[in-house]
Protein backbone atom coordinates (compact mmCIF):
# COMPACT_ATOMS: atom_id res chain seq x y z
CA UNK A 1 0.00 0.00 0.00
CA UNK A 2 1.41 3.31 -1.34
CA UNK A 3 2.35 6.16 1.59
CA UNK A 4 -0.51 8.40 0.25
CA UNK A 5 -3.13 6.01 0.70
CA UNK A 6 -2.01 4.04 4.27
CA UNK A 7 -2.41 7.49 5.58
CA UNK A 8 -5.32 8.42 4.77
CA UNK A 9 -6.93 5.32 6.04
CA UNK A 10 -4.40 5.63 9.22
CA UNK A 11 -6.28 8.94 10.10
CA UNK A 12 -9.73 7.13 9.85
CA UNK A 13 -8.71 4.50 12.07
CA UNK A 14 -7.58 6.23 14.66
CA UNK A 15 -10.61 8.16 14.98
CA UNK A 16 -12.93 4.87 14.86
CA UNK A 17 -10.92 2.48 17.08
CA UNK A 18 -10.98 5.70 19.65
CA UNK A 19 -14.63 4.73 19.95
CA UNK A 20 -13.29 1.01 21.68
CA UNK A 21 -11.98 3.64 24.44
CA UNK A 22 -15.49 5.30 25.34
CA UNK A 23 -17.11 4.00 28.49
CA UNK A 24 -19.19 5.46 31.45
CA UNK A 25 -17.85 6.37 34.97
CA UNK A 26 -18.50 3.32 36.83
CA UNK A 27 -16.12 1.10 37.01
CA UNK A 28 -15.72 -2.59 36.48
CA UNK A 29 -13.87 -5.73 38.07
CA UNK A 30 -13.78 -8.85 35.61
CA UNK A 31 -11.91 -11.96 37.72
CA UNK A 32 -10.70 -14.48 35.74
CA UNK A 33 -9.30 -17.64 37.51
CA UNK A 34 -8.30 -20.32 35.26
CA UNK A 35 -7.02 -23.30 36.45
CA UNK A 36 -3.34 -23.82 34.61
CA UNK A 37 -2.19 -20.29 35.11
CA UNK A 38 0.57 -19.35 37.21
CA UNK A 39 1.57 -16.29 39.31
CA UNK A 40 2.97 -13.45 37.34
CA UNK A 41 1.23 -14.55 33.96
CA UNK A 42 0.38 -11.63 32.01
CA UNK A 43 -3.18 -11.72 30.87
CA UNK A 44 -4.88 -9.50 28.49
CA UNK A 45 -8.79 -8.38 28.29
CA UNK A 46 -9.81 -7.63 24.58
CA UNK A 47 -12.60 -6.95 22.53
CA UNK A 48 -14.11 -7.36 19.15
CA UNK A 49 -15.20 -3.99 17.58
CA UNK A 50 -15.99 -5.04 13.63
CA UNK A 51 -13.93 -6.92 12.15
CA UNK A 52 -10.61 -6.72 14.24
CA UNK A 53 -10.19 -7.31 18.00
CA UNK A 54 -8.62 -4.39 20.77
CA UNK A 55 -6.70 -4.84 23.74
CA UNK A 56 -8.58 -3.37 26.33
CA UNK A 57 -6.83 -4.01 29.58
CA UNK A 58 -3.90 -6.38 30.98
CA UNK A 59 -2.70 -7.71 34.47
CA UNK A 60 -0.61 -10.13 36.31
CA UNK A 61 -2.15 -13.41 37.92
CA UNK A 62 -1.63 -12.81 41.44
CA UNK A 63 -0.82 -15.04 44.36
CA UNK A 64 -4.15 -16.66 44.35
CA UNK A 65 -3.89 -17.66 40.74
CA UNK A 66 -6.31 -14.75 40.17
CA UNK A 67 -6.37 -12.45 36.96
CA UNK A 68 -8.58 -9.53 37.90
CA UNK A 69 -9.19 -6.70 35.08
CA UNK A 70 -10.65 -3.53 36.99
CA UNK A 71 -11.09 -0.15 36.05
CA UNK A 72 -12.87 3.25 37.02
CA UNK A 73 -15.06 3.59 33.99
CA UNK A 74 -17.25 0.50 32.80
CA UNK A 75 -16.91 -0.53 29.35
CA UNK A 76 -18.97 -0.53 26.02
CA UNK A 77 -20.81 -3.48 26.57
CA UNK A 78 -20.37 -6.87 23.84
CA UNK A 79 -18.58 -9.88 23.81
CA UNK A 80 -14.82 -9.45 24.96
CA UNK A 81 -11.95 -12.15 25.12
CA UNK A 82 -9.51 -13.54 27.51
CA UNK A 83 -6.38 -14.06 26.10
CA UNK A 84 -3.94 -16.07 28.70
CA UNK A 85 0.08 -15.35 28.13
CA UNK A 86 1.59 -15.95 24.54
CA UNK A 87 -1.87 -14.85 23.03
CA UNK A 88 -2.88 -18.87 23.70
CA UNK A 89 -6.23 -19.93 22.96
CA UNK A 90 -8.22 -17.76 24.48
CA UNK A 91 -12.15 -17.58 25.28
CA UNK A 92 -15.27 -15.09 25.10
CA UNK A 93 -17.11 -13.77 27.61
CA UNK A 94 -20.12 -11.16 27.78
CA UNK A 95 -18.88 -7.66 29.22
CA UNK A 96 -22.59 -7.10 30.79
CA UNK A 97 -24.40 -4.02 32.03
CA UNK A 98 -23.07 -5.06 35.56
CA UNK A 99 -19.60 -5.81 34.89
CA UNK A 100 -18.80 -7.11 38.47
CA UNK A 101 -18.42 -10.80 37.73
CA UNK A 102 -16.03 -14.18 38.44
CA UNK A 103 -14.96 -16.67 35.47
CA UNK A 104 -13.36 -19.47 37.04
CA UNK A 105 -12.48 -22.01 34.57
CA UNK A 106 -9.50 -25.02 33.15
CA UNK A 107 -7.47 -23.64 30.16
CA UNK A 108 -7.44 -27.60 29.30
CA UNK A 109 -11.31 -27.06 28.66
CA UNK A 110 -12.63 -23.22 28.79
CA UNK A 111 -16.24 -24.57 28.13
CA UNK A 112 -17.18 -27.65 30.31
CA UNK A 113 -15.64 -26.73 32.85
CA UNK A 114 -16.59 -22.96 33.50
CA UNK A 115 -18.58 -21.65 36.63
CA UNK A 116 -19.98 -18.03 36.16
CA UNK A 117 -20.21 -16.09 39.54
CA UNK A 118 -22.31 -12.32 39.13
CA UNK A 119 -23.17 -12.28 35.86
CA UNK A 120 -26.73 -13.91 34.53
CA UNK A 121 -25.91 -12.67 30.96
CA UNK A 122 -22.29 -15.36 30.88
CA UNK A 123 -24.17 -18.53 32.80
CA UNK A 124 -26.32 -17.97 29.75
CA UNK A 125 -23.86 -17.68 27.48
CA UNK A 126 -21.70 -20.69 28.19
CA UNK A 127 -25.15 -22.52 28.77
CA UNK A 128 -25.59 -21.88 25.26
CA UNK A 129 -21.68 -22.74 24.76
CA UNK A 130 -22.17 -26.18 26.61
CA UNK A 131 -25.23 -26.71 24.16
CA UNK A 132 -23.95 -26.07 21.06
CA UNK A 133 -20.31 -28.09 21.99
CA UNK A 134 -23.01 -31.58 23.17
CA UNK A 135 -24.82 -31.02 19.32
CA UNK A 136 -22.15 -30.72 17.61
CA UNK A 137 -20.33 -33.81 19.24
CA UNK A 138 -23.74 -35.70 18.04
CA UNK A 139 -23.20 -34.01 14.38
CA UNK A 140 -19.78 -34.86 13.77
CA UNK A 141 -20.07 -38.59 13.19
CA UNK A 142 -23.42 -38.52 11.48
CA UNK A 143 -21.65 -36.27 8.60
CA UNK A 144 -18.51 -38.40 8.56
CA UNK A 145 -21.50 -41.37 7.61
CA UNK A 146 -22.97 -39.51 5.13
CA UNK A 147 -19.39 -39.20 3.49
CA UNK A 148 -19.79 -43.11 2.99
CA UNK A 149 -23.28 -43.91 1.95
CA UNK A 150 -24.79 -44.08 -1.20
CA UNK A 151 -26.48 -40.72 -2.52
CA UNK A 152 -30.19 -41.45 -2.63
CA UNK A 153 -30.20 -44.40 -0.49
CA UNK A 154 -32.33 -45.33 2.52
CA UNK A 155 -29.39 -44.93 5.08
CA UNK A 156 -28.28 -41.89 3.58
CA UNK A 157 -32.02 -40.78 4.40
CA UNK A 158 -32.39 -42.43 8.36
CA UNK A 159 -29.01 -39.67 8.39
CA UNK A 160 -30.21 -36.70 7.00
CA UNK A 161 -33.66 -36.97 8.80
CA UNK A 162 -31.45 -37.35 12.41
CA UNK A 163 -29.48 -34.38 11.31
CA UNK A 164 -32.49 -32.65 10.76
CA UNK A 165 -33.55 -33.37 14.13
CA UNK A 166 -30.37 -32.04 15.51
CA UNK A 167 -31.07 -28.99 13.70
CA UNK A 168 -34.29 -28.25 14.91
CA UNK A 169 -33.70 -28.51 17.97
CA UNK A 170 -30.80 -26.21 18.12
CA UNK A 171 -33.07 -23.63 16.61
CA UNK A 172 -35.56 -24.29 19.37
CA UNK A 173 -33.31 -23.79 21.62
CA UNK A 174 -32.15 -20.36 20.71
CA UNK A 175 -36.02 -19.32 19.66
CA UNK A 176 -37.43 -20.03 23.31
CA UNK A 177 -33.99 -18.12 24.88
CA UNK A 178 -34.77 -14.67 22.47
CA UNK A 179 -38.74 -15.22 23.78
CA UNK A 180 -38.21 -15.83 27.24
CA UNK A 181 -35.10 -13.42 27.39
CA UNK A 182 -35.67 -10.61 25.18
CA UNK A 183 -34.21 -7.54 27.21
CA UNK A 184 -30.95 -9.57 26.93
CA UNK A 185 -28.22 -8.57 24.83
CA UNK A 186 -27.50 -12.23 24.29
CA UNK A 187 -30.97 -12.50 22.91
CA UNK A 188 -29.72 -9.78 20.31
CA UNK A 189 -27.16 -11.95 19.22
CA UNK A 190 -28.68 -15.06 18.47
CA UNK A 191 -30.97 -13.53 16.88
CA UNK A 192 -28.54 -11.70 14.57
CA UNK A 193 -27.01 -15.35 14.49
CA UNK A 194 -30.05 -16.98 12.55
CA UNK A 195 -30.64 -17.14 8.39
CA UNK A 196 -33.38 -16.25 6.78
CA UNK A 197 -36.08 -18.55 6.43
CA UNK A 198 -36.91 -18.28 2.46
CA UNK A 199 -40.43 -19.09 1.41
CA UNK A 200 -41.49 -21.19 -1.60
CA UNK A 201 -41.09 -19.47 -5.21
CA UNK A 202 -44.07 -17.98 -6.58
CA UNK A 203 -45.53 -19.02 -9.59
CA UNK A 204 -45.04 -16.88 -12.26
CA UNK A 205 -47.90 -16.40 -15.19
CA UNK A 206 -46.00 -18.69 -17.75
CA UNK A 207 -46.86 -21.29 -14.89
CA UNK A 208 -43.11 -21.59 -13.69
CA UNK A 209 -41.66 -20.95 -10.50
CA UNK A 210 -39.81 -17.60 -10.04
CA UNK A 211 -36.15 -18.72 -10.48
CA UNK A 212 -35.26 -15.14 -8.94
CA UNK A 213 -37.25 -14.96 -6.07
CA UNK A 214 -34.75 -16.78 -3.23
CA UNK A 215 -31.89 -14.20 -4.31
CA UNK A 216 -34.45 -11.21 -3.97
CA UNK A 217 -36.34 -12.20 -1.15
CA UNK A 218 -32.74 -13.46 1.28
CA UNK A 219 -31.39 -10.03 0.31
CA UNK A 220 -34.60 -8.00 0.86
CA UNK A 221 -34.70 -9.58 4.29
CA UNK A 222 -31.16 -10.53 5.09
CA UNK A 223 -30.59 -7.69 7.77
CA UNK A 224 -34.30 -8.58 9.37
CA UNK A 225 -32.57 -9.95 12.71
CA UNK A 226 -30.29 -7.14 12.66
CA UNK A 227 -30.97 -4.34 15.32
CA UNK A 228 -29.00 -1.30 13.89
CA UNK A 229 -30.28 0.59 16.60
CA UNK A 230 -27.93 -1.24 19.17
CA UNK A 231 -24.13 -0.54 19.08
CA UNK A 232 -22.98 -3.37 20.99
CA UNK A 233 -23.50 -5.84 18.43
CA UNK A 234 -20.28 -4.06 16.79
CA UNK A 235 -18.81 -5.35 19.48
CA UNK A 236 -19.28 -8.81 18.36
CA UNK A 237 -17.52 -11.00 15.79
CA UNK A 238 -21.09 -11.62 14.30
CA UNK A 239 -22.02 -8.08 12.71
CA UNK A 240 -19.24 -7.37 10.44
CA UNK A 241 -19.11 -10.60 9.19
CA UNK A 242 -22.63 -9.77 7.82
CA UNK A 243 -22.00 -6.60 6.35
CA UNK A 244 -18.73 -7.84 4.29
CA UNK A 245 -21.39 -10.90 3.22
CA UNK A 246 -24.03 -8.03 2.00
CA UNK A 247 -21.51 -6.36 0.31
CA UNK A 248 -19.51 -9.32 -1.27
CA UNK A 249 -21.76 -12.03 -2.32
CA UNK A 250 -24.93 -10.01 -2.43
CA UNK A 251 -23.90 -7.16 -3.63
CA UNK A 252 -23.31 -7.34 -8.05
CA UNK A 253 -19.82 -6.18 -7.69
CA UNK A 254 -20.05 -3.14 -10.06
CA UNK A 255 -19.59 0.35 -8.87
CA UNK A 256 -23.04 1.36 -9.19
CA UNK A 257 -24.72 -1.12 -7.91
CA UNK A 258 -22.35 -1.19 -4.40
CA UNK A 259 -23.02 2.96 -3.97
CA UNK A 260 -26.69 1.07 -4.14
CA UNK A 261 -25.64 -1.08 -1.23
CA UNK A 262 -23.57 1.75 0.35
CA UNK A 263 -26.38 4.41 0.77
CA UNK A 264 -28.69 1.62 2.12
CA UNK A 265 -26.71 0.35 4.32
CA UNK A 266 -25.57 3.82 5.83
CA UNK A 267 -28.99 4.84 6.08
CA UNK A 268 -30.15 1.93 8.07
CA UNK A 269 -27.47 2.37 10.48
CA UNK A 270 -27.68 6.44 10.88
CA UNK A 271 -30.31 6.63 13.53
CA UNK A 272 -26.88 5.08 15.93
CA UNK A 273 -24.31 7.68 15.76
CA UNK A 274 -22.07 4.83 16.88
CA UNK A 275 -23.27 2.28 13.94
CA UNK A 276 -23.53 5.46 11.43
CA UNK A 277 -19.89 6.23 12.23
CA UNK A 278 -18.72 2.52 12.10
CA UNK A 279 -20.58 2.32 8.84
CA UNK A 280 -19.01 4.66 6.95
CA UNK A 281 -15.31 4.66 7.89
CA UNK A 282 -15.70 1.00 7.21
CA UNK A 283 -17.32 1.45 3.89
CA UNK A 284 -14.27 4.29 2.90
CA UNK A 285 -11.89 2.09 3.96
CA UNK A 286 -12.90 -1.15 2.21
CA UNK A 287 -13.23 0.70 -1.33
CA UNK A 288 -10.44 3.15 -0.49
CA UNK A 289 -7.95 0.34 -0.35
CA UNK A 290 -9.82 -2.37 -2.89
CA UNK A 291 -7.08 -4.04 -4.74
CA UNK A 292 -10.20 -4.64 -7.04
CA UNK A 293 -9.66 -2.48 -10.28
CA UNK A 294 -13.12 0.03 -10.66
CA UNK A 295 -13.73 -0.08 -6.81
CA UNK A 296 -12.21 3.88 -6.64
CA UNK A 297 -15.06 5.06 -7.47
CA UNK A 298 -17.01 3.51 -4.62
CA UNK A 299 -14.14 5.45 -2.32
CA UNK A 300 -15.37 8.58 -4.34
CA UNK A 301 -19.20 7.99 -3.76
CA UNK A 302 -18.43 8.03 0.03
CA UNK A 303 -16.40 10.97 0.26
CA UNK A 304 -18.87 13.54 -1.86
CA UNK A 305 -21.81 12.20 0.05
CA UNK A 306 -21.03 12.02 3.42
CA UNK A 307 -17.37 13.73 3.88
CA UNK A 308 -17.85 16.56 1.94
CA UNK A 309 -21.52 16.81 2.93
CA UNK A 310 -20.27 17.31 6.65
CA UNK A 311 -21.72 14.25 7.78
CA UNK A 312 -18.54 12.91 9.59
CA UNK A 313 -18.30 15.54 12.65
CA UNK A 314 -15.51 12.88 14.21
CA UNK A 315 -13.71 13.48 10.79
CA UNK A 316 -11.22 16.46 11.97
CA UNK A 317 -10.49 19.36 9.30
CA UNK A 318 -6.91 18.10 8.22
CA UNK A 319 -8.40 14.45 7.98
CA UNK A 320 -10.95 15.91 5.81
CA UNK A 321 -8.76 17.66 3.69
CA UNK A 322 -6.63 14.34 3.40
CA UNK A 323 -9.36 12.32 1.85
CA UNK A 324 -10.94 15.21 -0.16
CA UNK A 325 -8.00 15.51 -1.70
CA UNK A 326 -7.61 11.84 -2.41
CA UNK A 327 -11.20 11.20 -3.77
CA UNK A 328 -10.46 14.04 -6.14
CA UNK A 329 -7.51 13.22 -7.54
CA UNK A 330 -9.41 9.36 -8.07
CA UNK A 331 -12.58 10.95 -10.05
CA UNK A 332 -11.38 12.15 -12.95
CA UNK A 333 -9.27 8.76 -13.34
CA UNK A 334 -12.23 6.81 -12.53
CA UNK A 335 -13.21 3.80 -14.94
CA UNK A 336 -15.60 5.14 -18.16
CA UNK A 337 -13.75 8.83 -18.25
CA UNK A 338 -11.59 10.16 -20.25
CA UNK A 339 -8.32 10.05 -19.65
CA UNK A 340 -6.67 13.73 -19.08
CA UNK A 341 -4.55 15.01 -22.68
CA UNK A 342 -1.04 14.69 -22.41
CA UNK A 343 1.26 16.58 -24.92
CA UNK A 344 4.99 15.85 -24.69
CA UNK A 345 8.06 15.80 -26.78
CA UNK A 346 9.45 12.50 -28.70
CA UNK A 347 12.97 11.31 -28.77
CA UNK A 348 13.05 13.84 -31.44
CA UNK A 349 11.85 16.65 -29.58
CA UNK A 350 8.57 16.73 -31.72
CA UNK A 351 5.43 16.84 -29.23
CA UNK A 352 2.91 13.91 -29.58
CA UNK A 353 -0.66 14.62 -28.30
CA UNK A 354 -2.26 11.74 -26.34
CA UNK A 355 -5.38 12.71 -28.11
CA UNK A 356 -4.07 12.39 -31.41
CA UNK A 357 -3.60 8.87 -31.55
CA UNK A 358 -5.79 6.63 -33.84
CA UNK A 359 -6.34 3.66 -32.38
CA UNK A 360 -8.64 1.15 -31.09
CA UNK A 361 -6.89 0.97 -28.02
CA UNK A 362 -4.34 2.97 -26.26
CA UNK A 363 -1.61 1.64 -23.47
CA UNK A 364 -0.32 4.31 -21.65
CA UNK A 365 2.52 3.63 -19.67
CA UNK A 366 4.29 5.95 -16.87
CA UNK A 367 7.91 4.63 -16.07
CA UNK A 368 11.40 5.29 -15.02
CA UNK A 369 14.27 3.70 -17.09
CA UNK A 370 16.35 3.72 -13.34
CA UNK A 371 13.31 1.67 -11.95
CA UNK A 372 14.12 -1.93 -11.24
CA UNK A 373 10.33 -2.90 -11.57
CA UNK A 374 10.02 -1.13 -14.90
CA UNK A 375 13.30 -2.65 -16.10
CA UNK A 376 11.34 -6.09 -15.69
CA UNK A 377 8.13 -5.09 -16.91
CA UNK A 378 8.74 -2.50 -19.98
CA UNK A 379 10.30 -5.59 -21.73
CA UNK A 380 7.40 -7.50 -21.46
CA UNK A 381 5.34 -4.65 -22.93
CA UNK A 382 7.45 -4.90 -25.80
CA UNK A 383 6.88 -8.52 -26.15
CA UNK A 384 3.14 -8.27 -25.77
CA UNK A 385 2.80 -5.64 -28.09
CA UNK A 386 4.85 -7.19 -30.83
CA UNK A 387 3.43 -10.75 -30.76
CA UNK A 388 -0.03 -10.02 -29.85
CA UNK A 389 -1.11 -6.49 -28.83
CA UNK A 390 -0.16 -4.53 -32.25
CA UNK A 391 -2.27 -6.82 -33.83
CA UNK A 392 -5.52 -6.37 -32.31
CA UNK A 393 -5.14 -2.63 -33.10
CA UNK A 394 -3.50 -1.30 -29.71
CA UNK A 395 -0.74 1.84 -29.85
CA UNK A 396 1.54 2.24 -26.30
CA UNK A 397 2.08 5.74 -25.64
CA UNK A 398 5.27 5.43 -23.03
CA UNK A 399 5.79 8.51 -20.47
CA UNK A 400 9.25 8.69 -19.46
CA UNK A 401 8.90 10.12 -15.72
CA UNK A 402 12.62 11.16 -14.96
CA UNK A 403 14.72 13.73 -16.99
CA UNK A 404 17.69 12.04 -18.03
CA UNK A 405 16.99 11.97 -21.98
CA UNK A 406 20.38 10.33 -22.87
CA UNK A 407 20.21 7.52 -20.73
CA UNK A 408 16.29 7.42 -21.66
CA UNK A 409 16.85 7.41 -25.30
CA UNK A 410 19.82 4.26 -24.99
CA UNK A 411 16.81 2.33 -22.38
CA UNK A 412 14.50 2.88 -25.65
CA UNK A 413 17.39 1.23 -28.40
CA UNK A 414 18.23 -1.22 -26.31
CA UNK A 415 14.63 -2.73 -25.67
CA UNK A 416 13.69 -2.62 -29.06
CA UNK A 417 10.41 -0.02 -27.51
CA UNK A 418 9.36 0.58 -31.11
CA UNK A 419 5.93 2.96 -30.28
CA UNK A 420 5.23 6.22 -28.99
CA UNK A 421 7.49 8.05 -26.56
CA UNK A 422 7.66 10.57 -25.05
CA UNK A 423 9.36 12.61 -21.83
CA UNK A 424 8.25 15.77 -20.09
CA UNK A 425 11.60 17.93 -19.54
CA UNK A 426 10.04 20.21 -17.67
CA UNK A 427 10.32 19.83 -13.92
CA UNK A 428 6.91 21.54 -13.18
CA UNK A 429 5.12 19.99 -16.19
CA UNK A 430 6.41 16.87 -14.94
CA UNK A 431 5.18 17.15 -11.70
CA UNK A 432 2.49 17.92 -12.47
CA UNK A 433 1.18 15.36 -14.84
CA UNK A 434 2.17 12.46 -12.41
CA UNK A 435 -0.45 14.40 -10.21
CA UNK A 436 -3.04 14.49 -12.52
CA UNK A 437 -2.26 10.92 -13.40
CA UNK A 438 -2.10 9.58 -9.66
CA UNK A 439 1.26 8.59 -10.03
CA UNK A 440 2.94 7.67 -7.07
CA UNK A 441 5.34 4.83 -8.13
CA UNK A 442 5.92 3.40 -11.55
CA UNK A 443 5.74 1.74 -13.95
CA UNK A 444 1.32 2.73 -13.99
CA UNK A 445 -0.56 1.81 -17.14
CA UNK A 446 -3.47 2.83 -17.97
CA UNK A 447 -5.91 1.25 -21.00
CA UNK A 448 -7.46 3.74 -22.81
CA UNK A 449 -10.33 2.84 -25.73
CA UNK A 450 -10.38 4.92 -29.31
CA UNK A 451 -12.29 7.76 -27.25
CA UNK A 452 -9.62 7.95 -24.75
CA UNK A 453 -12.00 6.41 -22.42
CA UNK A 454 -10.29 5.10 -19.45
CA UNK A 455 -11.18 0.81 -19.68
CA UNK A 456 -8.47 0.11 -17.35
CA UNK A 457 -5.49 1.05 -14.86
CA UNK A 458 -2.86 -0.29 -12.92
CA UNK A 459 -2.67 -3.23 -14.60
CA UNK A 460 0.39 -5.43 -15.58
CA UNK A 461 1.67 -5.69 -19.32
CA UNK A 462 0.80 -9.71 -19.37
CA UNK A 463 -2.80 -8.86 -18.39
CA UNK A 464 -3.87 -6.40 -21.07
CA UNK A 465 -4.68 -9.11 -23.55
CA UNK A 466 -6.94 -10.57 -21.70
CA UNK A 467 -8.88 -7.27 -20.48
CA UNK A 468 -8.97 -6.24 -24.15
CA UNK A 469 -10.57 -9.51 -25.16
CA UNK A 470 -13.37 -9.13 -22.47
CA UNK A 471 -13.90 -5.90 -23.58
CA UNK A 472 -14.28 -6.63 -27.27
CA UNK A 473 -16.62 -9.66 -26.22
CA UNK A 474 -18.54 -6.72 -23.70
CA UNK A 475 -18.92 -4.86 -27.05
CA UNK A 476 -20.22 -7.21 -28.86
CA UNK A 477 -22.67 -8.76 -26.49
CA UNK A 478 -24.17 -5.37 -26.39
CA UNK A 479 -24.47 -4.87 -29.89
CA UNK A 480 -26.33 -8.39 -30.50
CA UNK A 481 -28.78 -6.99 -27.34
CA UNK A 482 -29.27 -4.19 -29.73
CA UNK A 483 -30.17 -5.89 -32.05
Amino acid sequence: MNSKISKTITSLSIVISSAVLAGNPDGYSIKIIAKGLKEGDKCLMANYYGDKQYIKDSTKVNAKGEAIFSGKEKNPEGIYLFVPPNKGRYFDFVMDAGQNFTLETDTMDYVKTMVVKGSEENKFFYDYQHFMSNKQKQVEPLRNQLNMLKKGSDSMKIVQDQLVVIDKEVKEYKDNFIKNNSKLFLAKLFKAMDEIIIPDAPILANGKKDTTFAYHYYKTHFFDNIDFTDDRLLRTPIFNNKIKQYMEKLTPQTPDSINISVDYLVEKARSNPEMFKYIVYWLTYTYESSQIMGMDAVFVHMVEKYYVTKQTPWTDSTQLYKITKRAYTLKPLLLGKKAPGIIMPDSLGKNISLYDIRAKYTVVIFWDHGCGHCKKEVPKLVKAYNEKLKAKGVEVYTIETEDKPEEWRKFIRENGMHFINVHQPDEYNRAVTKQIYDIYSTPVIYLLDENKIIRAKRIESEQLEGVIDNLEKDKEREKNNKK
